[in-house]
């Protein structure tokens, strides 16, 4: 008898074919291999042994693929074991031979199942060894197959594959449906960073550009239209089809101010900012500011007009090629626009300044700094300030004053009262268009510089001509070569600056009939010019229109 937990005992050996062992750390099985090509032990037996040693936990399909195996090499069937409490190990040992399979025995294959899937799209194969333990061949598994009807999909590989082992494994896959993709619309701008300030660098942002509109000009390519396609039908192992969904259409709409071309797809048709109505998309040629442009907003630079309904704080720019329209007052900012319209006052601390294309009009204006290409109107007083227009400044609502400064218009210049009781000194000058005597004067100067330069390129090409330049050295030559080249652009230039000059020349010829109009007081201190006719006033003047007559001198006549 052997004393429980402490016995080791062996069942069978090489001679018998199979070997068990039965030790504390576990329970372990060798199957010798034979020149026989079947297996040769019932499992039933191998089974029978186990129970008889008390070993009852073990995995039933290791065993059977040890059984079937038969390759000498030990495998472990449980993980630890317990001899039976007064049990003659030697004595079971001695009772117990598993029998060899007879011949026609040897043909016992394992069960099989036929498993498939709730979408009919996979069948795997599985196998019950307690039923045998010999694989079925493929031939068996594809008539298992065909017994439930499977048609599609089938896989010989798999089933080659699968016949070698008692592993469960897919014999066929059917086709999923795949649906069609619905249209839709693909956008070429992105708004997703509006309101968000500008990336200037990987670690800084420009909080004066908060992208508050995203741009867009006439013909641009707004959004294309990517059409649905159609779905493809699946076929499940069963070789039925499996229906599916073609992709949905979508509408292209044109938006306020776009256009469809080729059917699918859409442009602008003006300047503007890219704004999206539901499903639309627009084109909106006007920017409207809740509030100050500030902080909150930084800067403006819009392709239309802009309507701020606060004012614009110092430091910011706002810039559009339309019209601007500000409801508040503006300190020390820049504006640039078609027209300037200022409700409040303008203030310019030192700094900024407004530029019109045409007109601009504010009810105030204090040490500001305006130019427009046409009209410039102010409601109430200019003080300490400097006006630029191309035809005429208008000071006449209000109180209508003007103090100190200078304001120069191509025709006129109209106020209530210039100057002040203090003599302040304020300039007025008429008939020259500040504008285009600015640019006349910058042209005369790179004029005067494109002539000197193509003459010091003359005269080294002039020295090098006396040369033979085939002894100089190669980046001597390239630089003759480069300054011969100059030469032709250059000379071109100065014949095209040299035609405006003389156009602009003509304009600021016919510039005559300038004058100033002053409905009540023109205080001592004030000087003006008229059509470059220069006078300072000494004494008060009321309710005069200066011009200059025909002997050249400026006059004071009635308003």
């Amino acid at each position: 008898m052997a004393e429980e937990g402490t016995k080791e005992a062996k069942v069978g050996g090489q001679d018998a074919g199979y070997l068990f062992e039965f030790k504390p750390e576990g329970v372990f099985l060798t199957v010798y291999p034979t020149a026989e090509s079947t297996i040769l032990y019932e499992l039933s037996d191998m089974r029978q042994i186990l129970h008889d040693y008390g070993v009852n936990d073990y995995d039933i399909l290791t065993l059977a693929k040890t059984v079937r195996t038969a390759d000498g090499v030990p495998v472990r069937l449980s993980e630890h074991y317990t001899a039976p409490a007064e049990q003659d190990l030697a004595d079971i040992d001695a009772g117990h031979t598993p029998r060899k399979k007879a011949p026609e025995e040897a043909t016992d294959y394992a069960g099989m199942s036929i498993d498939v899937s709730p979408d009919k799209l996979t069948v795997t194969v599985r196998f019950d060894i307690m039923k045998g333990t010999r694989v079925p061949t493929p031939k068996m598994i594809k008539a298992a197959l065909k017994d439930k009807g499977i048609t599609y999909g089938i896989s010989d590989s798999a089933i080659e594959k699968g016949s070698k082992s008692l592993e469960p494994f897919v014999a066929a896959k059917g086709t999923a449906p795949v649906p069609g993709k619905d249209a839709f619309i693909d956008k070429k701008y992105d708004l997703s960073h509006k309101g968000k300030p500008k990336m200037v660098d990987y670690d800084r942002v420009d909080y004066k550009d908060m992208n508050l509109f995203v741009l867009a000009h006439a013909g641009q390519l707004l959004a294309v239209r990517v059409p649905q396609t159609q779905g493809q039908q699946g076929t499940n192992v069963f070789g039925k089809a499996i229906p599916t969904k073609n992709g949905r259409p979508i509408p292209l709409t044109a938006g306020k101010n776009t256009e469809i071309r080729e059917d699918d797809k859409l442009y602008a048709k003006i300047d503007g900012q890219i704004v999206e109505e539901g499903k639309r998309i627009d084109i909106d040629p006007h920017l409207k500011i809740s509030g100050d442009v500030g902080v909150g907003t930084g800067n403006i630079d819009f392709v239309g007009s802009v309507e701020i309904s606060g004012g614009v704080e110092a430091g910011f720019i706002v810039k559009a090629s339309g019209d601007i329209q500000v409801a508040g007052g503006v300190a020390g900012a820049e504006i640039e626009g078609r027209n300037v319209f200022v409700s409040g006052g303008i203030t310019g601390q030192g700094r900024g300044k407004i530029t019109a294309h045409e007109d601009v009009r504010a009810a105030f204006v204090e040490n500001g700094l305006i130019e427009a290409s046409r009209d410039i109107y102010v409601s109430d007083v200019v003080l300490h300030s400097t006006l630029k227009a191309g035809r005429k400044v208008i000071v006449e609502g209000g109180r209508g004053l003007v103090t100190g400064g200078y304001l120069a218009a191509g025709e006129e210049i109209r106020a209530k009262s210039v100057g002040n009781q203090a003599f302040v000194a304020t300039r007025l000058v008429v008939g020259v268009n500040p504008a285009l005597q600015q640019k006349y004067q910058k042209a005369c100067r790179e004029f005067k510089e494109d002539k000197q330069r193509l003459q010091q390129i003359t005269n080294v090409l002039n020295t090098f001509s006396k040369i033979d330049i085939s002894l100089l050295p190669p980046n001597r030559v390239d630089q003759i070569n480069a300054l011969t080249r100059s030469q032709f652009p250059l000379a071109g230039k100065i014949k095209r600056t040299e035609a405006e000059l003389k156009k602009m020349q003509d304009e600021l010829s016919k510039m005559e009939g300038g004058k100033i109009r002053i409905s009540d007081i023109l205080y001592p201190g004030v000087s003006v010019t008229v059509n470059s006719i220069m006078r300072n006033f000494q004494s008060e003047v009321r309710g005069c229109t200066l011009y200059v007559d025909d002997e050249d001198e400026v006059t004071i006549g009635p308003y």
